[in-house]
């Protein structure tokens, strides 16, 4: 085993100490320097966005979506009162929801490869992942990850892995802790930016530390398309460094239920000792989306190796269901 193996958890205890007390004054900071721009606001738009039917969320006050009663369950994602806005698509998956106002098709993993934006507060996803990697040499490798999300305030996201990866006959066991940052509320800033940070403790492997920068939006009707730039750092042995993009573009094709895109990566790897001297892989694939119920979501996505350094294929599928 790792001896690091302790570290996945003191960092999530730090950095939820640190959420705890930073995130009260981001929030202070930024409505402070919006109110001269923005003007008084409606006593409505000032209280909190509850995920009830009190006459607090302004979503109730617009329109039929007040007439669901919400007071004494949870609603799912996918049935979170829209907020009207005019011009706005004639899709439910791309009407606004949640204390962030986001698209609907942002509450969940839209796209495998490509992270966008984060979930919205209050809420909890379990999703299970099936990964095998398919090398030009060698046995396939082969990776069963296990996480939970939660959507914290302040449009933070904290997710947890647990992962079983299957290399060269033997079983290795990882985990994993992913914090996410977005900067503004869906719409404020172009492209909608947020900040990730990933630590990843591996068996039998040296650890790695992520970065990654997530961008996304949607256009027309049905849409939606995500884009990530990455930096991701071994901490120990070859010290391997990789630089990244990854983007996904998805169309709606049955509203809440089928969508249809295509994901792609490019990444460049090098060591110490030999930095500036780079290998690359590349990936391009479909990417499909069925959605069972409004609690429950299945991706896929068959991505295959371009070039003679790329390996044969990359294929991931996860499903995910809400709390």
């Amino acid at each position: 085993m790792s001896n690091q193996a302790p570290w996945p958890l003191r960092i999530a205890i730090a950095l939820l100490v640190w959420l705890i007390g930073i995130a009260p004054a981001i929030s202070a900071e930024r409505t402070s320097a919006l109110a001269p721009a923005l003007g008084p606001a409606p006593a409505p738009q000032v209280q909190p966005r509850m995920l009830d039917s009190t006459p607090g969320n302004p979503a109730n006050a617009r329109g039929p979506a007040s007439t669901q009663s919400v007071t004494d369950q949870r609603v799912p994602k996918w049935e979170l009162p829209a907020i009207t806005v005019v011009g706005e698509s004639r899709l439910k998956s791309d009407q606004f929801v949640g204390s962030y106002s986001q698209p609907r098709w942002t509450v969940d993993r839209r796209f495998p490869g490509v992270r966008t934006y984060v979930i919205p507060e209050g809420t909890a996803e379990f999703e299970y992942w099936m990964r095998s990697d398919i090398g030009r040499k060698g046995t396939p490798r082969f990776q069963n990850q296990f996480e939970l999300e939660f959507g914290l305030p302040y449009r933070f996201q904290l997710d947890l892995y647990g992962i079983q990866r299957s290399e060269d006959h033997e079983t290795f066991f990882d985990t994993q802790v992913e914090l996410r940052w977005a900067l503004a509320d869906w719409g404020t800033i172009v492209w909608n930016p947020t900040l990730y940070l990933e630590y990843a403790s591996r068996e039998d492997d040296a650890d790695k530390v992520e970065v990654k920068l997530l961008l996304a939006d949607q256009f027309g009707d049905g849409w939606h398309w995500g884009q990530n730039l990455l930096y991701e750092a071994e901490i120990s042995g070859g010290r391997e460094w990789e630089y990244g993009w990854t983007g996904g573009i998805s169309k709606t094709i049955v509203d809440t239920r089928f969508d249809v895109g295509a994901e792609a990566q490019l990444s460049f790897f090098d060591e110490a000792g030999s930095r500036g001297s780079y290998t690359y892989e590349a990936f391009l694939g479909p990417s499909f989306q069925y959605r069972p119920t409004t609690r429950t979501h299945m991706n896929f996505a068959p991505l295959f190796g371009i070039g003679g350094e790329s390996p044969v294929a990359k294929i991931f599928f996860n499903f995910g269901y809400e709390f």
